[in-house]
């Protein structure tokens, strides 16, 4: 075995096409995440003062959680406007994969506030709103945030199989590399993607 370095398979355009492929990546998984908190927030909020929603609306998420990556990209591909080839349909795709946990983050943060803490709030006068906002958000925020860590982490994962549709990112590197039979290209795009997770 070789020890020589840089490997045979590194160049330095390399580097730079890493970088831009990480920026690519980031970039999807950021506005996934972003429109996925615009669509859960104001959704959870919503079921969590209407519990008999809560189940139908989940199971509907988590449904969406179980169809494997690559079959909703394909079937993406038929849709009008949302689909096809790119980056839009790898964007509607992991805002689907995002909305489970964040919902499931926000119900639960908000089902676990004491009620005798919104009835103190209440008591004090604060209005239903101000309740919301100073009370149960701010004692729902941790499980939130962990739902939003683990959609995040799903995005990423997720994001790398996106290049199959030609939306770029880091999963380039990974079906080049298996079309390659290069492992020096899987692990570049496996690496930077485990980095970013």
């Amino acid at each position: 075995m070789s020890s020589r370095w840089p490997p045979a398979w590194w160049d330095g355009a390399l580097a730079g096409e890493i970088l831009q492929r990480s920026g690519e990546h980031l970039l999807l998984v950021g506005t996934a995440i972003g429109l996925a908190l615009a669509i859960s927030l104001p959704l959870g909020l919503w079921i969590s003062r209407r519990p008999r929603w809560a189940g139908p609306i989940l199971a509907v998420a988590s449904t969406v959680q179980t169809v494997p990556s690559l079959a909703i990209f394909g079937l993406l591909l038929t849709v009008p406007l949302l689909g096809g080839i790119g980056t839009t349909p790898a964007i509607v795709a992991l805002t689907l994969y995002a909305l489970l946990p964040l919902l499931r983050g926000l119900v639960t943060g908000l089902a676990q506030v004491p009620p005798g803490l919104k009835e103190a709030g209440q008591a004090l006068g604060l209005s239903g709103r101000q309740v919301l906002l100073r009370v149960e958000l701010p004692l729902a925020l941790p499980t939130l945030m962990a739902g939003l860590r683990v959609a995040t982490v799903i995005g990423v994962g997720v994001a790398t199989i996106a290049a199959a549709i030609g939306a770029g990112g880091l999963g380039v590197f990974i079906f080049r590399g298996i079309a390659t039979v290069n492992n020096g290209l899987i692990l570049a795009g496996a690496l930077p993607a485990a980095a970013i997770a």
